[in-house]
């Protein structure tokens, strides 16, 4: 993964992909509390896993554990999970890094599963192949961080597909000009001595923490 990011195909039988998104719809049109938050272009809902059993396929999937493990190079566990709808006629992201790659914490391993195919037009993330390894970020660069960089890239793929990348990677969703909302669910690998995003062990169900496997316990740094 020279350029920083790859696009593979994801986890899910086209059926079992069906089951997820209605989950997907489901809990997103609940709304529940302290789980969600409205951004300026997004809405976010944490805590998944609490939700249904489907979800488990994204962060388990074994490519992407592999990847993740080429390029954390070491012990890592699970950081984040959620749900990201791109609402409606929202304007481009600004570039950015999620984690610079000087920082204590990296390297981090993103990922997007796409719920809804990645286009040009409905905020496609872009990305910009190699940028992973400077040493800069975009505010340091660019006057206006929605403008294009020269060679950037369209991460474009059908519903179902998986996006893994470095989170040190300059990327940010593109403006979504349709009237329909763009759907997918990201989440974060990091190293086990590294700070996470979210905290499993502690909020997760109790009927949630007993359906995981041994696998799952331990990437969700379970101590049990």
């Amino acid at each position: 993964m020279d350029s920083g990011f790859a696009t593979i195909p994801g986890p899910y039988s086209r059926m079992r992909f069906q089951e997820l998104v209605a989950d997907y719809d489901e809990v997103m049109a609940s709304s529940p509390g302290p789980d969600f938050n409205q951004g300026s272009t997004t809405n976010r809902l944490s805590g998944l896993l609490n939700y249904s059993s489907r979800f488990d396929d994204i962060f388990l999937y074994s490519p992407l554990l592999e990847a993740s493990a080429r390029l954390v190079g070491e012990p890592f566990k699970l950081s984040s999970l959620l749900a990201r709808t791109l609402r409606p006629g929202t304007p481009a992201q600004e570039l950015h890094s999620d984690l610079p790659r000087e920082l204590e914490d990296a390297p981090l391993v993103g990922f997007i599963l796409m719920l809804d195919s990645f286009r040009r037009e409905n905020g496609a993330t872009r990305f910009v192949p190699g940028s992973h390894r400077w040493l800069d970020v975009p505010r340091d660069r660019m006057t206006d961080r929605r403008d294009t960089w020269p060679g950037e890239v369209l991460a474009n793929g059908e519903a179902g597909t998986l996006i893994v990348f470095n989170a040190s990677i300059w990327h940010g969703h593109t403006a979504n000009l349709t009237t329909h909302p763009r759907r997918s669910v990201q989440g974060y690998f990091v190293r086990r001595s590294a700070q996470s995003g979210s905290n499993f062990a502690n909020c997760l169900l109790p009927s949630t923490r007993n359906r995981m496997s041994q696998l799952a316990r331990y990437l969700l740094s379970f101590r049990d």
